[in-house]
Parts: C-alpha cells; structure tokens; sequence
C-alpha cells in the first residue's frame, strides 16, 4: 500500500506537470506561427513589387531559402525557383491559391507527421492578376522544443524529488497505523486504528476463527488420510486433470523406483507407463494394465475422479503382482513340462508294448523290450512321485512337526544308500562333521534334501571323482555343504538350476536318468525350515550347495 501511495502521488504530480506542459506548448506554437506567417508575409509583399518592378528576371536574380511559385491566373506555374514550371501540375485548387484569387491573399499550412515539419504557405495576388505564393518549412523541434529541453529536464526532476519527497512521508502517516495492528490480537488495536477499520478488523477475527476451526479439520483430516495410505502395501497416487500429481504414499514411490525432490515434489507423471494409465482415466475410462518395472510386475488401477459430470483428476492404485505372475508363469511351465516329462516314458512304454503285442519280436527281444518298458515305467514312477513330493512341499511341507534330528546320521544313511550307484561310476564319499549335530526339523524332508544334492552330486560327477559332504556349525547356524568335482554349471545357467524341469544339460539328463526337480526339492524342502541355500560352482571344476539351517 505504502508504495501505492508514493506512487500515486508522484504520478499526480508529474500528470500536472505534463498538462501544463502541453498547455503552454501549444501557446508558444500558436504564436511562433503567426510571427511565421507575419514574417511570410512582409517577404511575398517585397518579392511581389520587385515582380511589378522587374518582372520575372527579379525572381531569376533573388537568393533566398524560400520557395518562390509565380502562377498564371489560370493556375499555371510560370516559375518556381526549386523545380521545373513546366513539369509541375496546375495549382489552381491549392487552398492559399484560391483565397488569394479571389480575395488578394490566402495561406495555409501542411503538416508532414513523418518529418514532424509544418510547410507554411503565403499568396498575394499581382496586379494582373497572377499569384505569388511564398512556402517556408518550420521544424516543430528546431523551433519549438529544442528550446525547451532544459527548463521541461529541470521542471521534471524538481517535480519528481519533490514528490518523491511528499509521497514517502504522507504513505508513511498513512500506513503507520495500519502497520502497528497486531492481528493476533485485533480487540486491543481498535482505539489505536482508523475508526473506518473497525468493521474491517471485526470481519478479520471472524474469518481467522473460522480458518483456524478449517485447519484442524483438515490436519485431522490429513492425519487419518496419511495413516491410511501410509500403511498400504498398495501405491496410491491422487492426480489433477492435467495428470499432476497431487498425493501419493510411500508405497507408490518403491514400487515406481522414484525419488521426492527437495521440496517434497515428485515427478511420477514423467513416468511413461503412469501418463498412459492416467491419460485414460482422464478421458474418462477406467484403466487396468500390469507392467513390468525394474524386475517387478505392477499392477495399475486408474480410475477417474467425476465431479458435476467433469472429469477432475484421477485415482491410481498400484499392486505389486510380481509373485502372482511368477507363480502363473511357473504354473503354466510346471504343466508345459510335466506333459513333456510324462509323455515320453509313456510314448516309450507304449511302442514296447504294441511290438510285443503284435508279436513281432523273437524271444530275446520280448525280454529286452519288457526290461526297457521297466525302465521306462520306473521313471514314470520316479517323476510322479517327485512331482507329488513338490506339491505336499507347496502346502507347506508335511504335517509333520518339527524335532530334533541328527543331521550327520541323516547325511551318513544317505551315504550308505548312494554308495552302491556312486560305486559304480567310481565315486567316492567323504562324511566330515560333528557327531550329533542336531537341529530342529522333519527328519524325511531333510533326508530328501541331503539324498537330492548327493545324488546330483554323484549323478553329474567324473570317473573316480569324490564328494564331500561337511556339517559345520556356525555362529548359531549349521551349514550343511556337498561339493562335488564333476562338470559344474555355467554362469548364465546358476540363477535357473532350483526351478523345475530345468536341466542345464537336457541330453545328459535324460542318459542319468533326472527328472530337473531335485534342486526344487530342495529349495522347497529347505523353505520349510528357514534355511539358506548358497550356490558355488565353476564350469569344468565342480559344485557346492551350501544349506545353512538356524540353530532355533
């Protein structure tokens, strides 16, 4: 307000200084043209009785800076002492012409806005009859303002310090009071204030009650609102109608990997996938799209916010449903390869069985056949039972409670029950550990573990290889280990060995008879008891599956 004034003030003043100006401006213009016009008019009188003197050869022989144009009583120009009279149009209609024909003077002025010049024009009519008519350009700034530069310079920066002066100390007199009103506190301002205040000042605390009541309802409101979306695992993002964002949750921030600004800001809406789900639901569609981001799949709900029949914003709900796809995925896999699994012991066995019974084979040959249809049989039953096996550990393993159990007895029967087959490919065992190294646990799903790794570990071994199997315990853990030295896992292969079917080699698989769900045996069975599996291996080297069950 205080710079209102001043500047009020000091417009007012400069507003009257410029009226005046313009006032005696036009003033002096207006004398300065008829002292122009008086001096125009003693030269046509001169010039004209020097033509009545000596005619045209007076006007050939005078030098002067003004236009002299001799016209015939019929308009012609008989001389012009700048241009040529011959080529120049007939002046019989010019306006100072006219007045001087028919009254024995006339003048007139032209004004050019492009040079800011006036041309002012004096005829006299001759004894003849012929018209003299004598023009002379007058320069608004040469004569006029050029003059007054200095004085209208001096006049303004007088005004404008002095009403500098008289705006800053009247806007100070005036803002005072009001500046000293303590807002807080308005009933102890009222004798100190503009008696025209007063009404104001009323309606002041009025509304700073009633703004006070608004911004505990709405902190309160805000509150419940932040503890709600604040403990949702769901993201949750409020949006204007142009896609900014408006609220969101922690919840949002993690599942898009984005991160707040300084001042709290977040840019979600530069997010490609956000502006696609959103730029629906603004045009009034409901949205639902899963997308993969940074490794994870999420699940985006957008749904307009319609208000009056406008669309005002949008609400989105992010879901993480990365376990849901990778559960479906795997689902879909586990029924692609159980029918794979399944249909070649069976396609076997039932060629076998059509030859033999259409008695196409010798004697020996049926015998063959009927050992191959064994086989076949027996890894029917092998797979089928693996099969169920991983299905009872997808249920949560066994319902069984947990006891104690002697890992290094478990680990030495599954030993003696390998033997025989390791035996056969040269393969050595090597038990080392304490004796009893007992934990908490199912003692038939921790036999499963251990009989599945050694069993790999016999399985993909070389000739007169070893493996060794270590119990050790740790910092309240104990580490269950089974290194082999056989053909190992390449590098790009180790994130996929615990998923089932999956067999780094197929064609050596199938010779040693897997199934590919041993090590998802494994890590379901170990799952069960909390347990971590580690995995070391080198391609031509070797492996070691290290299980690292807790003590409690």
């Amino acid at each position: 307000m205080e710079r209102k004034i001043f500047r009020s003030i000091s417009l007012a003043w400069i507003g009257v200084l410029c009226l005046v100006l313009i006032f005696v401006t036009g003033i002096l213009y207006k004398m300065l043209s008829n002292w122009a016009f008086l001096e125009l008019k003693e030269k046509t009188s001169l010039a004209v009785q020097g033509i009545e003197w000596m005619g045209k050869e007076y006007l050939e022989k005078i030098q002067t800076e003004d236009r002299l144009t001799w016209i015939a009583p019929d308009g012609v120009v008989l001389y012009d002492n700048l241009f040529d009279a011959s080529a120049m149009e007939n002046h019989a209609d010019r306006p100072e012409v006219q007045e001087a024909f028919q009254y024995g003077s006339g003048m007139d002025t032209h004004y050019s806005e492009f040079l800011m010049k006036s041309t002012l024009y004096y005829a006299q009519r001759l004894e003849d009859g012929s018209v003299l008519r004598v023009s002379c350009t007058q320069g608004i700034g040469e004569v006029l303002l050029y003059p007054l530069v200095y004085p209208v310079l001096a006049a303004l920066l007088g005004v404008l310090v002095l009403s500098a002066l008289l705006a800053s100390r009247l806007s100070k007199q005036i803002i005072r009071p009001i500046n000293e009103i303590d807002f807080d506190h308005l009933e102890k301002n009222r004798e100190n204030v503009y008696p025209e205040l007063v009404p104001f000042l009323q309606r002041i605390q009025q509304q700073n009650q009633t703004i006070q009541q608004q911004i505990q309802q709405m902190k309160q409101k805000q509150q419940e609102f932040s503890a709600i979306t604040g403990n949702m695992s769901e993201g949750f993002i409020l949006t204007d109608n142009q896609a900014n964002v408006i609220l969101y949750n922690a919840s949002a921030l993690k599942l898009l990997d984005a991160v707040p600004d300084a001042d709290g800001r977040c840019a979600l809406n530069e997010s490609k996938c956000f502006r696609e789900v959103t730029g629906e639901a603004l045009c009034g569609r409901r949205m639902e799209q899963v997308i993969e981001i940074q490794g994870r799949c999420c699940q985006f709900i957008a749904t307009p916010v319609i208000r009056n029949g406008q669309v005002n914003g949008a609400v989105v709900v992010i879901l993480d449903v990365t376990e849901k796809e990778q559960r479906e995925r795997l689902r879909r896999d586990f029924t692609a390869n159980v029918s794979h699994e399944l249909k070649t012991p069976l396609t076997a066995i039932s060629g076998f069985a059509e030859i033999i019974r259409e008695g196409f084979t010798e004697p020996e040959k049926t015998r063959e056949f009927a050992g191959d249809i064994y086989n076949e049989s027996q890894r029917l039953i092998v797979l089928v039972n693996d099969i169920i096996r991983l299905s009872e550990l997808d249920e949560g393993g066994l319902e069984q409670e947990k006891e104690k159990v002697d890992l290094y007895q478990i680990a030495s029967d599954v030993v003696d029950q390998l033997r025989p087959t390791a035996e056969k490919s040269s393969v050595h065992f090597v038990l080392e550990g304490q004796k009893p190294t007992m934990i908490e646990g199912v003692s038939q799903i921790l036999e499963e573990i251990i009989f599945n790794l050694c069993d790999n570990a016999v399985k993909y071994n070389r000739p007169n290889g070893q493996v060794m199997i270590r119990l050790v315990k740790e910092k309240g853990t104990v580490k269950l280990s089974v290194e082999d030295h056989g053909i190992g896992i390449p590098k790009a292969a180790q994130s996929r060995v615990f998923e089932r079917f999956y067999r780094v080699d197929k064609s050596h698989s199938r010779e040693i008879g897997g199934t590919g769900l041993g090590l998802s045996i494994v890590k379901h069975g170990a799952a069960c008891h909390h347990a971590e599996i580690q995995l070391e291996s080198e391609e031509g080297k070797g492996t070691k599956i290290t299980v690292i069950f807790p003590l409690t």
